[in-house]
C-alpha cells in the first residue's frame, strides 16, 4: 500500500512539472521582474550602465518583465559575486554585475588572498553581456609630466583608493616594470575625490577609467591641462589613438604577456552574469534582449546624451574571455601575483 501511495504521488509531482516545462519564455518572463544586482555602490561606473540598461532592454526580453536594480556593494563585490552564484533563484530572474576584477579573481587571488572568500567557480556562471569596454588610463597634470619618459625621471604624485583598486596596481607595476618612479598616495574615497585633490595640488595624477576622465572633466583634456601617458588595453582605443598601451611600452615579451593578461578585463568592463542552471532557454533570451538592446536607437541615444560610449561585448565573448583566463599560462599568473601581492604585504 505505502508502494502504491509513493508511486501516486510520484506521478502527481511528474504531472505538475509538466506545464512549467512546456512554459515559454514569454510566458515565464510575463508579470514578472528581473533583479539586476549591481556589486557597486550607486551612482558610480557600474550603476550608471546598469540602470541605463534596466530602462531599455525589458522591452527586447519575451513577456517584457520589468528590471530592478538593487546594489550590493562589498569587498570589491566578492560579496555580490558570492551571492549570485549560491543564493540568487537559478531561474532567470537574477543578474549580476560584479567588478571586472571577479574574472580575474580565481587565478590572481588578490581580493581575497589564498582564495578563502572566493565561493564560486568562475566557468558555470552564463553571461549575457557588457554594454562597454573601457580602458584604464594613466593621467597626469601635463606640467607634472608633459611625456611618459617624464614619470621615469620626475616625482610625480598619484591619487589612489586603495592598494587592492586599479588605480594602485597599475600604476605601481609601470613602477616596478617599465621603470617609473611615482608616488603613489592611497586613501581617497573615489573619483571624484581623487579629481578634487588634483585641483587642490594635493596630487598630480591618477589611473581612473577613460570615459571617468572624458565625461567627467572634458574641458581638462579639451584645454590641454592633463597629458594621458598610458593605457591599458589589449590595443589602443579608438577615442585617444595617439597614446600607447602598456603592452607597446613593456620591454620584453614575459612583461607584455602579464599587460595582456589584465587588458582581457577592460575588454568585459561592467560584465553582466548569470547564477548556474539558468534553463539556457532563458540565458540564450537575455543574451539576445542584450544584444538588441545595445542597437536600440533610444537606448544609445541615452547612452550619449548622458555621455556613456557604448562598445558592446556579447555574452558568449565574455564566455571566450573567461575561457582566455582560466587557461593563461601559470608563470605569467604567478609573476602578477607575486609582484602585486608582494607590494600589499609591506
Amino acid at each position: 500500500m505505502k508502494g502504491r501511495y509513493r508511486i501516486c504521488a510520484m506521478a502527481v509531482a511528474f504531472l505538475a512539472s509538466l506545464p512549467a516545462q512546456a512554459q515559454s519564455v514569454a510566458e515565464f518572463y510575463r508579470g514578472k521582474s528581473i533583479r539586476l544586482i549591481i556589486g557597486a555602490a550607486a551612482g558610480g561606473g557600474y550603476d550608471i550602465p546598469g540602470r541605463l540598461l534596466a530602462t531599455h532592454m525589458p522591452r527586447h526580453i519575451p513577456g517584457n518583465p520589468n528590471i530592478i536594480v538593487e546594489n550590493m556593494p562589498g569587498a570589491t563585490s566578492l560579496i555580490m559575486t558570492n551571492y549570485l552564484y549560491a543564493r540568487a533563484p537559478r531561474d532567470g530572474t537574477a543578474m549580476g554585475m560584479p567588478n571586472n576584477n571577479i574574472p580575474l579573481e580565481p587565478r590572481l587571488k588578490l581580493l581575497s588572498r589564498d582564495g578563502g572568500n572566493v565561493s564560486f567557480d568562475i566557468e558555470k556562471f552564463s553571461w549575457v553581456g557588457s554594454p562597454v569596454q573601457e580602458p584604464q588610463i594613466l593621467f597626469t597634470l601635463a606640467s607634472a609630466a608633459s611625456r611618459f619618459e617624464d614619470l621615469k625621471t620626475r616625482k610625480v604624485i598619484l591619487g589612489a583608493t586603495g592598494r587592492s583598486a586599479d588605480n594602485f596596481s597599475l600604476p605601481f607595476m609601470l613602477n616596478e616594470l617599465l621603470g617609473t618612479k611615482t608616488e603613489i598616495v592611497t586613501g581617497y574615497n573615489g573619483q571624484n575625490d581623487i579629481f578634487i585633490a588634483i585641483d587642490r595640488g594635493e596630487v598630480q595624477g591618477n589611473s581612473t577609467g577613460l570615459t571617468n576622465l572624458l565625461v567627467t572633466k572634458p574641458d581638462w583634456v579639451r584645454d590641454g591641462r592633463v597629458k594621458i601617458h598610458v593605457q591599458f588595453g589589449a590595443t589602443r582605443t579608438r577615442e585617444i589613438p595617439e597614446v600607447p598601451t602598456a603592452i607597446e611600452l613593456a620591454p620584453d615579451e614575459a612583461t607584455q604577456n602579464m599587460f595582456r593578461f589584465l587588458s582581457k578585463k577592460f575588454l568585459m568592463a561592467r560584465p553582466i552574469a548569470l547564477p548556474p542552471d539558468v534553463p539556457l532557454a532563458r540565458v540564450h533570451a537575455l543574451q539576445d534582449a542584450f544584444d538588441a538592446s545595445m542597437k536600440d536607437q533610444a537606448f544609445l541615444a541615452e547612452a550619449k546624451r548622458i555621455g556613456l560610449e557604448i562598445n558592446p561585448v556579447s555574452g558568449p565573448e565574455i564566455a571566450q574571455l573567461i575561457n582566455e583566463i582560466q587557461t593563461a599560462p601559470e608563470p605569467v599568473v604567478q609573476r602578477i601575483r607575486s609582484l602585486l601581492s608582494g607590494d600589499r604585504d609591506n
